[in-house]
């Protein structure tokens, strides 16, 4: 689900009211329909043993206040705002503690013993050399827009910055990368 439609709208507002009225199975398909985008974003971001504990969280959170959901944004964009939030909480509770963050840490591509595998995995590892030098928020912009396919409105609302910043942010960060990878050759 790349970004948000109409129909989508209107099928999580269905599962809603289906849920506040005590049908579970509402809850379940909610989570079904939602939380592989909330990992991978969890998963852009390092996050890594922990991804299935703050999606959880981020559904308990959002069940538990969903009297405050408006449908002002898409159900996805205030999934994500909250997971964002669960993020930061997290980070700044192991900054406090004096835990090491690595919060940044990539895993490897998987490799396979073609050729074409080791290249794809060789530009993988530059990409994201290239995405971890980016500013936090251009890195948060970029990962929505690519990873997720958010339009730049429901990005504007995850980060909590004006559409026209998101596509500044979103613009700067690829040519970032692109100079990046040109010098990195």
């Amino acid at each position: 689900m790349a970004s948000a439609s109409n129909e989508d709208r209107a099928v999580d507002a269905a599962l809603i009211e289906r849920w506040k009225g005590g049908d579970q199975t509402a809850a379940t398909m909610l989570v079904e329909r939602h939380a592989p985008a909330l990992a991978r974003f969890a998963a852009s971001f390092g996050v890594r043993e922990q991804v299935d504990e703050l999606v959880q969280d981020t559904f308990v959170r959002a069940f538990n206040s969903i009297d405050s959901f408006r449908a002002d944004s898409a159900l996805r964009t205030w999934l994500f705002t909250i997971l964002k939030r669960l993020m930061l909480d997290r980070r700044r509770a192991e900054m406090r503690r004096g835990e090491p963050v690595e919060l940044e840490e990539r895993h490897a591509v998987q490799s396979y013993d073609a050729l074409d595998a080791m290249v794809a995995d060789e530009t993988a590892q530059r990409i994201r050399k290239a995405v971890d030098r980016l500013s936090p928020m251009q890195r948060e912009v970029f990962l929505l827009r690519v990873n997720e396919g958010m339009p730049y409105g429901e990005i504007a609302a995850v980060v909590g910055s004006p559409e026209g910043a998101c596509r500044v942010h979103y613009h700067n960060a690829m040519r970032s990368i692109k100079e990046f990878l040109a010098d990195d050759e």
